[in-house]
């Protein structure tokens, strides 16, 4: 009898050793994927920068011969042609954006991929952000929660007259926000108020809604939908 209880506490004890060895490796294995996930971001933002860079000294090494094309036209009193090279050289000059630097390499990536990308449709963007860790949210979840907000925002005003995109991200009492506001012509809520997934009546901001609430209920946070200034805003609050 002794031999047996003797053996069902060290099978036991094993087990507990067992289970213990199993959560760290669990543990382990988070913190790897976090480490590969960061390590993939810092990559992609290091090569982001670099394109950036190189359009930067692309313009100014063709600059003079810009230069000497525009005083070409005006000593030859085609001021009608410099003036329409000087555009072009505008638009090419606007088109090189600056990259977002934020101290997250994650939302670095983020925000400059999806940025560039509405600009690419003609969309105008703006973007005040604050140096913000969100380090209480998974990677994941957060890469799926900023960029469901804004690839709704894009697909949902790339068709308009004149399309716009303000995005904040902010620290508002005790919460991280993410605040995507664009621009419509007419209500989205009055056409589709419970902002379910549909593309036929253009109320397209029902793509990813769901898991936006459920990401945001996961942490202790919630989220917002609402329509102010002609603008259709979502805004997702998560405690610090």
């Amino acid at each position: 009898m002794k031999k047996y209880k003797d053996l069902e506490q060290e099978y036991t004890a094993l087990n507990e050793k067992y289970s213990r060895l199993l959560s760290e490796n669990s543990e382990l294995e988070y913190e790897l994927a976090e480490l590969k996930s960061s390590a993939e971001n810092i990559q992609k933002q290091d090569e982001e920068i670099r394109t950036l860079h190189e359009n930067v000294r692309r313009i100014k090494h063709d600059m003079k011969n810009h230069l000497m094309v525009i005083a070409s036209y005006l000593n030859g009193g085609d001021y009608e042609s410099a003036k329409a090279y000087t555009s072009d050289i505008l638009d090419k000059l606007n088109a090189v954006h600056s990259y977002i630097e934020t101290g997250n390499s994650l939302l670095n990536h983020i925000l400059n991929e999806k940025l560039n990308m509405a600009r690419e449709k003609g969309i105008s963007v703006k973007a005040e952000i604050e140096n913000l860790s969100f380090k209480k949210m998974e990677s994941l979840d957060f890469s799926a929660l900023l960029s469901n907000i804004l690839d709704n925002a894009i697909e949902a005003c790339a068709n308009e007259k004149s399309p716009e995109i303000d995005v904040v991200i902010s620290q508002r009492r005790g919460y991280e926000t993410i605040l995507v506001k664009n621009k419509i012509c007419s209500s989205i809520l009055k056409v589709n108020p419970e902002l379910e997934t549909t593309k036929s009546d253009g109320a397209s901001h029902g793509m990813g809604i769901p898991q936006i609430k459920a990401i945001t209920e996961k942490y202790g946070g919630m989220c917002d939908f609402y329509e102010e200034d002609g603008y259709f805003c979502v805004c997702a609050f998560i405690p610090v």
